[in-house]
């Protein structure tokens, strides 16, 4: 998945960016007050959006098969 689709996915759902860190992207939902990390790379592996939904407490946007 590309991560600009992760990132557009993660802010349809209330999710805000925080900061930059030195290699990743943190976003902060504050609804719930969970952060996670996104990665800096074109691609992102679909077990890690998941991972990063799910720390965020928002829908995957990717289905499990």
């Amino acid at each position: 998945m590309k991560r600009r689709e992760v990132l557009h996915h993660l802010e349809q759902h209330g999710c805000r960016f925080l900061r930059e860190g030195a290699k990743h992207t943190v976003y902060f939902n504050p609804t719930n007050r969970k952060t996670s990390t996104i990665p800096r790379h074109s691609e992102i592996a679909d077990f890690l959006a998941r991972k990063i939904c799910k720390d965020l407490d928002i829908p995957s946007p990717i289905k499990k098969e």
